[in-house]
C-alpha cells in the first residue's frame, strides 16, 4: 500500500474511534460501554503506530519493549509504595491488573513517549531548517538538550490534560481526590529518561501519523476535560 494512503487511512481510523468515543461518552446512554472499552482503543492506536512506523528494526523493537516495561515498572512502584507519583490506585476500567497495575498501562507509556518524541522531531527539523537557511549552526549537545526538554514538556502537558479526565472516567483515583504536583515531577523525570533513549537511538525515519495521533488524543482529552 502507498504510504500516503496508509497514513490517511490510519488518521481516519483514529479520528473515527476518538470522535465516536466523545459522542458516546458525552451524548449517549452508553457512556459506560465506551469507557469500559478504552483498552481496545488504546491497543488499536498502538497497532496503528507500529504499522505506520517506517523502519521496524531492532532499535525500534528494543525501544518499544523498554518503554512498556519501564512505564509499567514505574507504575507498580508508584501504586504499591507511593515513592513515585503519589498515593493513587487503579480502578477496574483498564482491565487485568498485575501488582495492582493494569497491564495495558505500559502500552500507554510507549504511546505517549513515542508520539511526543515524533512531534518534537518534526518541530526540531523545521527549526533547524530555518536556522540553517540563515547560516546559524546549533551545537549537537544543545540540540539534544533542547529535544529532551521540549519533548518532556509535551509529555507532562499531555498528562496534565489527561489526569482529571482519567479520574472522572474511573481509570484511577488519587488520595483525597487531589492530583499532587509530585506526580508531574515524576512524569517529567521518567519521560526525560525514556526520551533520551528515544533520541539516542537516532531514528532517521519519522512517523507523521504519530503527530496526528498526539493532536487527536490531546484534543480528545481537552474536550472531555471541558465538558465532562
Amino acid at each position: 500500500m502507498d504510504r500516503k494512503i496508509l497514513i490517511k487511512a490510519c488518521v481516519f481510523l483514529a479520528l473515527l474511534f476518538h470522535i465516536s468515543a466523545l459522542i458516546g461518552i458525552l451524548f449517549t446512554p452508553y457512556k459506560n460501554w465506551f469507557i469500559q472499552n478504552t483498552w481496545f482503543n488504546l491497543i488499536l492506536m498502538v497497532d496503528l503506530l507500529i504499522i505506520t512506523h517506517p523502519l521496524k528494526n531492532k532499535r525500534f523493537i528494543g525501544f518499544f519493549f523498554v518503554a512498556i516495561i519501564a512505564g509499567f515498572a514505574a507504575e507498580v512502584l508508584g501504586v504499591n509504595t507511593a515513592i513515585l507519583f503519589g498515593k493513587y490506585s487503579y480502578g477496574s476500567v483498564l482491565g487485568y491488573k498485575f501488582f495492582n497495575v493494569p497491564l495495558i498501562i505500559g502500552i500507554n507509556w510507549f504511546l505517549i513517549i513515542y508520539c511526543t518524541g515524533m512531534v518534537t522531531q518534526f518541530y526540531e527539523s523545521y527549526i533547524l531548517k530555518k536556522l540553517n537557511e540563515k547560516g546559524i549552526v546549533i551545537h549537537k549537545r544543545m540540540m539534544i538538550t533542547s529535544f529532551i526538554m521540549d519533548a518532556t514538556f509535551l509529555a507532562v502537558l499531555f498528562d496534565w490534560v489527561m489526569e482529571p479526565v482519567a479520574v472522572k472516567l474511573g481509570f484511577w483515583q488519587w488520595q483525597n481526590n487531589h492530583i499532587p504536583t509530585y506526580n508531574y515531577i515524576c512524569w517529567a523525570i521518567i519521560s526525560a529518561l525514556l526520551l533520551a533513549l528515544f533520541r539516542k537511538l537516532n531514528y532517521d525515519r519519522r512517523n507523521i501519523f504519530a503527530v496526528h495521533l498526539f493532536i487527536i488524543q490531546l484534543l480528545f482529552f481537552l474536550v472531555l476535560r471541558t465538558f465532562l
